[in-house]
């Protein structure tokens, strides 16, 4: 059984991510193993909300290098959830505006 915080790892802030707040899109980085309808019910668990939708980006590993050293970025799972409009926004995003 997997429970809400381990499916929702972290939220993310950018630009981006901040610009689709405004229309009720909201960016999380998620389990690498996580479904479309498990993301869905730990947001609404989580934040007490309504998810219209949910889009999911496998980001992969990306080469780095510092001096001499070079090793891989670590890879992850993006998710963008979108809220029904009669759904209330996240409270947390509110005051990083």
């Amino acid at each position: 059984m997997k429970f809400a915080h381990d499916i929702i790892i972290k939220p993310i802030i950018t630009e981006k991510s901040m610009d689709g707040i405004s229309s009720k899109r909201y960016t999380f980085q998620v389990a690498k193993n996580a479904t479309k309808p498990e993301i869905a019910a730990a947001v609404e668990e989580i934040f007490n909300v309504k998810v219209a939708k949910v889009n999911t980006i496998n980001m992969k590993k990306k080469p780095k290098r510092l001096g001499y050293h070079f090793g891989y970025t670590a890879e992850w799972k993006k998710a963008i959830v979108t809220l029904t409009a009669s759904s209330k926004e996240i409270e947390f995003f509110n005051g990083l505006n």
